[in-house]
């Protein structure tokens, strides 16, 4: 398997979509302030946008459809020629392919943890003058682990495709019987 650009740009054009997306996220994360109720002595809390949870949800997704397209191109490191032997090549396509992995997981379970606990808003607390009510909104920084997670798992896909190809080819692709043979007539116009 020789290394193909497309596929080069599909998971390198879905990573930093991901990317911006999870800083879109933290950028727009919901914050909230606690308001009185006008009817009773309650407070409850008013939260901003939703936009962070659909900009963290769009980002898990396009990590998702990156990682199953390197994974679905390599055959999840399961099979290949050039991969049975122990080479350099095969042990750091090893190495890219566990790091890929991880930093995708990482990022994927940053993105949808931040999506979730995002959405989430406090209602009313049954403090009855309470001065101290907290709005339950998401740290700083959760969507940004993400992104940076993000651009880790595009330099691991990467480097594991890469490697991986190498090691399925041994360095370079072998070019034999391709194309039209210029040289050689066809049977019907030999001599007999």
């Amino acid at each position: 398997m020789a290394i193909s650009v497309p596929i080069l740009a599909i998971i390198t054009a879905l990573h930093l979509i991901a990317f911006v997306f999870a800083v879109g996220a933290e950028r727009r994360r919901s914050f909230a302030k606690v308001v009185p109720d006008q009817y009773d002595e309650r407070t409850y809390c008013v939260y901003s946008t939703d936009a962070s949870t659909v900009y963290g949800l769009c980002a898990f997704g396009l990590l998702l459809l990156s990682q199953v397209v390197v994974n679905g191109v390599t055959r999840c490191l399961c099979f290949g020629k050039g991969l049975v032997s122990a080479t350099s090549t095969t042990t750091c396509a090893i190495f890219f392919f566990v790091f890929s992995w991880l930093s995708f997981l990482g990022a994927e379970a940053c993105l949808l943890a931040g999506s979730a606990r995002n959405a989430y808003h406090t209602k009313y607390r049954g403090i009855f003058g309470g001065n101290d009510l907290s709005c339950a909104t998401l740290r700083k920084g959760v969507f940004a682990a993400g992104a940076a997670l993000t651009l880790l798992s595009l330099l691991g896909s990467i480097l594991y495709y890469w490697t991986h190809s190498r090691a399925d080819t041994g360095g370079w692709e072998k070019h034999q019987n391709e194309g039209l043979g210029m040289t050689q007539q066809p049977r019907e116009f030999e001599k007999v």
